[in-house]
């Protein structure tokens, strides 16, 4: 029935679309450059922001935004873009786009796809996006191209954020900048470019430091471009590189009365991500003949990432296994003796540890390339494109048994839970990972873009992806019950079609019916056994099959255009996942896996408003957002009121059709104003403001807080922040910078999750606060960060 639906929405869109196909028949004239409103991965539109309905910025707006890098701009600016601060790193934020996510967090689904000159930056492990691997100052503009657009590939469920890099030619002389910030924040810029005849050259770094707001929370990261290009005529060669290195901690969620008492705390630690990447990327472009050129580019990466999480053992919750002889949360409120005595016999150190030192590793490796051609004719352009990538991955991850200390960090053992300890009948301690991945895909995909008449355009597209994922267990080969290993092959034909009709002077219509689909990711299918389930982030665990996620989106919009330097736009939205996945709950308490479910919903609203008056620039955007899930399924309940296990247990909650899928706002607005005061002075303020959202292990909707087993609220309140920026500009080549960021120091959280919690409220460790064989359950909060300030100069030649 779904099916059929969807082939009679598409049937209508090409019945629509029909008057324009004969219009271009009858020799409608060349396309204008303004009616763009579909890209390719390999199609630059320069430094031109694509049609809405779609988010653009280029490197002027980001600069005048004073943002620190592409995911602070679209925090501030981005219409419809929310971020989860669910790490508190501000280069590892969850981006949200439409309820749909890029994620840096392994285990994310992940709903958006990024393109980095043609480059499809999700990692071949997890789809996660490395942010902090982006170089801001290299950055010429991007885009993000909203809905199931097929042509992006994979990923595209809710939208594709497409990034341009820059060059000698369209970026020449050299710029610089220097800043110092509240929190020991150091930052530095520099970039450099130029062209002599048909060669041309750019190069530019980042580098970003701080102390942190938070306890224990040092980052750095540096990133670089370089890049090299001929060109003649219409011919044009490119070489990229691009390097960075990172160390960024990223302590995460804390519980809400600790967040209370102390803003900076954190729940434990070290909580730190070490990333590195090599990437090259060869571009060309070319007139094969009057109407014909061809584009294409081939790439080759490197990316390796290591990570040290201190975790407290909820095992614990509820025994008086961690306590030696004489010992009570009374008079040894942080114990280790009993976990370093279990630890050196290994007999049960599960048992009597309160901490764990989780670790994981990973080496990837990416090699791929695209291959387009356009043919221009009377009214009408194609595009035809043939991709291709290949990947390895190779993933381990180990858990070993250690004890918290009085400022919550985390000391290990030396013995790692690998399965050699004492363990109760049903009970796994073996927390070990090493898994290898291979992945291919290949795709072919086609688009027309036909100008019916002066004022209709049409574009229909397709793309065939083909994917192949090899998963192979080095502790458990297989083939058995708790193998990783494991062979997949997916395919799918995803179609759309898209129509701007420019209805008046200054009236613009805008639809679109699309389709695309993404494959499980090699942890998904990692983690898929409900015979074999796993304990997410600690291990993974068989791998029966997953269908693909197809996503399905109709929306329609109206711009308006009172005058040649405003407009206003209203646009409706409706995104089904099907096939959706979810980490479900399984029998054995804590541990779950991976599953198709049914269906999820993503509808809204969109209202996007901007003028240019002669000194002023004016810009707001509201998002009514209806996230629901559309399916019933159970999941796992820890810290919910309403869990299956009763007050205090670590039972299941059922998801019933209607409730509110967790992390996402339902309401949020934007509004900016620059204004150029006087010729050397810029002064800017933009407020965010979002309504409150439903915590994980909260996807019933229904849980409660009772002031005892359960103080937490199982969600956030709406919250808003202004800030504020100024730029002097004493001479053309060089401007003094000062930006204020939550100048209220307001005090708000972007994500929330139900969980048990080791701690009692003074924040010393008490598995018995709750009772014997009973868990206390708290709200954890991702803390937006507090006022900052920062100065910066910046010079250009």
């Amino acid at each position: 029935m779904r099916g059929q639906r969807f082939r009679w929405l598409m049937g209508c869109a090409v019945l629509l679309a029909s008057p324009a196909l004969a219009g271009a028949a009858a020799g409608a004239g060349p396309a204008d450059p303004e009616l763009v409103v579909v890209a390719t991965p390999l199609h630059d539109v320069g430094e031109a922001v694509l049609a809405a309905p779609s988010v653009g910025a280029t490197d002027e707006d980001i600069a005048a935004a004073r943002a620190v890098d592409a995911t602070d701009w679209l925090r501030r600016r981005g219409a419809g873009v929310y971020l989860n601060d669910i790490t508190g790193n501000p280069l590892q934020a969850d981006v949200n786009f439409r309820g749909f996510s890029a994620s840096p967090l392994l285990g994310t689904p992940q709903g958006l796809v990024v393109w980095l000159d043609g480059v499809r930056v999700n990692q071949p492990f997890g789809d996660v996006v490395s942010w902090d691997l982006i170089p801001k100052a290299a950055i010429r503009a991007m885009n993000l191209v909203p809905g199931s657009n097929p042509l992006f590939g994979r990923n595209a469920l809710g939208g594709a954020l497409v990034i341009r890099t820059k060059d000698g030619r369209s970026d020449p002389g050299l710029r610089a900048e220097a800043g110092y910030g509240r929190f020991d924040r150091r930052t530095l810029e520099a970039e450099a470019g130029g062209r002599s005849g048909g060669f041309d050259w750019y190069a530019a770094g980042n580098h970003f430091a701080e102390t942190g707001w938070r306890d224990v929370s040092p980052s750095r990261a540096w990133s670089g471009l370089a890049k090299a290009g001929w060109q003649q005529g219409e011919s044009r060669l490119s070489l990229t590189a691009l390097a960075a290195d990172t160390r960024l901690n990223g302590n995460g969620l804390q519980e809400e009365r600790l967040l209370a008492a102390r803003r900076a705390s954190v729940y434990t630690h070290p909580d730190t991500t070490w990333n590195r990447t090599l990437l090259f990327n060869a571009t060309a472009e070319t007139g094969l003949a009057d109407r014909l050129g061809l584009k294409a580019n081939a790439f080759w990466r490197r990316l390796t990432t290591r990570t040290l999480n201190g975790d407290a053992n909820d095992e614990v919750l509820g025994s008086d296994d961690v306590y030696d002889s004489g010992e009570t949360p009374l008079n040894t409120p942080f114990p280790s003796a009993a976990c370093i005595e279990e630890a050196a016999e290994n007999e049960e150190p599960q048992e009597a540890c309160n901490g764990l030192l989780n670790r994981s590793a990973s080496r990837q490796h990416e090699v791929g390339g695209t291959l387009e051609l356009a043919l221009a004719l009377k009214g009408a352009r194609l595009t035809a494109g043939l991709a291709f990538t290949a990947s390895r991955a190779r993933f381990a991850q180990s858990s070993e048994f250690a004890y918290l200390t009085p400022d919550r960090g985390v000391i290990g053992t030396g013995v790692l839970a690998d399965g050699t300890q004492d363990f109760d009948p049903g009970e796994d301690t073996d927390a070990r990972v090493d898994l290898s991945a291979r992945t291919r895909s290949q795709s072919a995909y086609l688009l027309a873009e036909i100008t019916a008449t002066r004022s209709l355009t049409v574009n229909a597209s397709a793309r065939l992806d083909a994917t192949q994922i090899r998963n192979l267990d080095h502790i458990n080969p297989g083939p058995a019950t708790g193998s990783l290993t494991g062979n997949h092959d997916y395919h799918r034909l995803n179609p759309a079609v898209s129509l701007r009709w420019q209805a008046g002077r200054g009236l613009v219509v805008d639809a679109a019916v699309a389709q695309t689909s993404r494959a499980p990711s090699a942890i998904e299918l990692g983690c898929a056994d409900p015979e074999s389930p796993c304990r997410l982030p600690n291990a993974l665990a068989g791998d029966p099959p997953l269908h693909q996620v197809v996503a399905r989106t109709i929306e329609a919009g109206v711009r308006v255009e009172p005058a040649p330097s405003s407009f206003l736009r209203a646009g409706l939205f409706r995104t089904t996942a099907l096939d959706d996945i979810l980490f479900v709950a399984s029998p054995r308490t804590g541990f779950g896996y991976f599953r198709n479910f049914g269906r999820t919903r993503r509808q809204g609203l969109e209202l996007v408003a901007g003028a240019a008056l002669k000194r002023l620039t004016l810009s707001a955007s509201y998002t009514l957002l209806d996230a629901t899930y559309r399916s019933a399924e159970i999941v796992g309940g820890a810290g919910n009121s309403t869990n299956s296990a009763g007050p205090g247990g670590e039972g299941n909650i059922r998801i019933t059709p209607g409730n509110r899928i967790p992390l996402l706002p339902r309401h949020l607005l934007k509004a900016s104003a620059d204004w150029q005061a006087l010729a050397w002075l810029l002064i800017s303020a933009d407020v965010q403001a979002a309504s409150g959202l439903f915590a994980r292990s909260n996807e019933n909707n229904a849980h409660r807080p009772d002031g005892d087993l359960y103080p937490g609220a199982g969600k956030t309140r709406g919250w808003a922040v202004l800030n504020l920026g100024a730029e002097v500009k004493p001479a053309r080549w060089f401007s003094l910078i000062l930006q204020l960021d939550n100048v209220l120091d307001a005090r708000f959280a972007t994500a929330a999750q139900l969980g048990a919690s080791v701690f009692d409220p003074a924040g010393r460790f008490n598995p018995l606060q709750g009772g014997p064989d009973v868990a206390q359950g708290g709200t954890f909060l991702g803390p937006g960060a507090p006022r900052q300030w920062r100065l910066a100069t910046r010079v250009r030649f």
